[in-house]
């Protein structure tokens, strides 16, 4: 480990803090497990906005809980930090060979067997969001042929589960429209996925546009001495085509 690397600075702040601070001193890697998903949850947010200095802060963030990790396992005696970098260019060679001259180029699934996978869908965590989680197993099934050549065949699916779901609904089954919805969603991430839009990001925008509409669907309301509970859809829709013609502010 080089002392004066970024990481290796980081590493001795956390020694250091281990040693000085008593709230440092008794964190343990189960203690940690909010704070470091909540840094990569943030370290996301921030990629999306596109703020730099956003982005540099996420990342500092994110660069302390990565030496707490190897600071905890070297003060286990589990493993050092040399040894994590080893692993990590032994697997990054192992997937590229023909970049190292170790080998031709492989295909992905046959690179995953060689990593111990008994089947495509293997290693997945199955505690990723679960948006996320629906677009790697379309990917992964992909990368085996299992893949429509193109989006017109995930489009009819999402038709066929729609309609799945009016079904379901109409005969009143609540067990079969909880299956019937997962499916649509399902689809509609593979939709996505064929169009090359990632789901994640691209609902996060949906959600940004329908809270700054529905903001200036309050404005409005209020501007006009509406009630919203009392407007009625049909007026609470035409404030929102207002809004949503005058670019989604109001």
């Amino acid at each position: 480990m080089q002392e004066k690397s970024a990481l290796g600075r980081a590493m001795a702040m956390v020694a250091d803090l281990r040693e000085r601070c008593p709230w440092d001193r008794v964190q343990t890697r189960e203690t940690l497990r909010p704070y470091l998903i909540e840094e990569v949850h943030e370290l996301d947010h921030a990629i999306a906005g596109g703020d730099r200095a956003e982005i540099r802060r996420e990342v500092a963030d994110l660069l302390l809980h990565l030496a707490w990790q190897l600071v905890l396992a070297e003060e286990q005696a589990e493993f050092s930090p040399d040894e994590v970098a080893a692993d990590l260019e032994t697997k990054m060679k192992r997937r590229h060979p023909h970049l190292f001259d170790l080998g031709p180029k492989e295909p992905w699934e046959a690179l995953k067997k060689k990593e111990g996978a008994r089947g495509v869908l293997d290693g997945l965590p199955p505690n990723l969001p679960e948006l996320l989680l629906a677009y790697r197993l379309g990917e992964r099934a992909a990368a085996v042929g299992f893949d429509w050549p193109d989006a017109a065949g995930p489009i009819a699916k999402v038709r066929e589960e729609l309609a799945e779901v009016e079904g379901a609904l109409a005969d009143g089954d609540r067990s079969a429209l909880d299956h019937e919805i997962g499916d649509l969603l399902f689809s509609v991430v593979n939709v996505a996925r064929k169009l090359g839009i990632a789901p994640g990001p691209a609902l996060e925008r949906a959600n940004g546009r329908f809270r700054d509409r529905f903001g200036g669907v309050e404005r409005l309301a209020a501007a006009r001495g509406l009630e919203m509970p009392d407007a009625g859809l049909d007026r609470l829709d035409q404030l929102w085509n207002e809004v949503k013609a005058d670019g989604g502010q109001a």
